[in-house]
């Protein structure tokens, strides 16, 4: 199945609901409208090969968990998925009779300190992430192997680069040979002093990713010593990938806020954790998922920029502290009951297909 057959068709459709920052109260004139629901596919799907998880639009805005995959993650106490069955009332598009049969009460358990806390914990590292891309941004003109590689010659290095353009020699007409018992050491020979011989320059072209070595003819004098400093390079090209992937991925209109409030963390992600935590707590001390925020003010406040990263890190410090004493005096179960889920499921499934 795709998208397009699962959206807005009440043949399918279980549940559609309006998600993200506008049920949680916390959306602005640039929010989008997060969409999230549940679905069962028509019985020649289920009973078929092409059965999928989950379905979405090209931008994940759009998402719809099938019904098994959906009880699946419940008994998991995902939080987008706990969040999804706690929905607000004026967030629900449509509500199929039989999701009635599924309870909240049932799923929640102790479960939830690792699930809320753990994806707190990594937007966490992402708000901080954003830090180290800010302040160390890769130049757009990618780097080759001969910018990693220097000319030993009187006791000094230089950068290959600069030795050559000195010499007036291009790194075309230059061969390497590998000196043993030395790593990524090499002897570098000009086409002028081997005559004869034919070099095939420092590298195999602009795209390389490793030098290249020549045939030396035996008692030829080099020119000098070259280094490579591969593992440099390695990091290089790791960083360059990862830092124009974000730039290409980023959301500009939060990045743009990043600039602006200046604190250099990703300040939605900040928020989220704050969110998370929050709600964590509230389950194991009642037992219940509150998805529309009364803490409304103080996290748009953290959005906003208000806080320092130092400042946010010692209250998610303190917070964690009181989640996990809250859930240590918790009377909720330590997971869900699995068959009970399994039952439910079954009886679910047999009343959408015996119609």
């Amino acid at each position: 199945m795709t998208f397009e057959s699962v959206h807005n068709n009440r043949g399918v459709m279980l549940l559609q609901c309006v998600s993200g920052s506008r049920a949680y109260g916390l959306h602005t004139a640039q929010s989008d409208t997060d969409i999230r629901g549940v679905f069962a596919p028509p019985l020649s799907v289920f009973y078929g090969l092409g059965r999928p998880d989950q379905v979405a639009d090209a931008t994940n805005d759009r998402v719809y968990y099938e019904l098994g995959r959906y009880i699946e993650l419940l008994i998991r106490n995902n939080p987008n998925i706990l969040e999804l069955l706690n929905t607000p009332a004026d967030c629900l598009l449509y509500r199929h009779p039989v999701m009635e049969m599924i309870k909240p009460e049932a799923f929640l358990s102790k479960l939830c300190l690792q699930s809320f806390a753990g994806y707190a914990q990594t937007q966490v590292k992402k708000a901080g992430g954003l830090n180290k891309k800010i302040f160390n941004p890769v130049g757009k003109e990618r780097k080759n192997v001969t910018d990693f590689c220097y000319f030993i010659s009187g006791g000094q290095s230089v950068p290959l680069t600069t030795w050559l353009q000195a010499m007036g020699y291009g790194a075309d007409e230059c061969g390497l040979a590998k000196i043993n018992h030395a790593k990524d050491v090499y002897a570098l020979f000009h086409q002028s002093k081997v005559p004869g011989a034919q070099l095939h320059g420092i590298v195999s072209g602009e795209n390389a990713n490793d030098i290249r070595l020549s045939s030396i003819p035996e008692l030829s004098v080099p020119e000098g010593i070259m280094t490579f400093n591969k593992d440099a390079y390695s990091i290089y090209c790791k960083d360059y990938r990862e830092y124009w992937e974000w730039v290409e991925k980023r959301n500009d209109v939060r990045y743009e806020n990043t600039l602006q409030h200046g604190k250099n963390y990703d300040a939605k992600n900040m928020m989220h954790t704050f969110r998370l935590l929050h709600m964590a707590g509230e389950i194991a001390r009642e037992r219940r998922v509150n998805v529309r925020r009364h803490d409304r003010d103080f996290l748009l406040r953290v959005k906003n920029g208000d806080f320092t990263y130092e400042q946010l890190m010692e209250m998610v410090e303190a917070k964690m502290q009181d989640v996990t004493a809250a859930f240590s005096r918790s009377s909720l179960p330590d997971e869900p009951d699995g068959h009970a889920a399994n039952e439910l499921l079954v009886i679910i499934r047999t009343q959408l297909y015996s119609r």
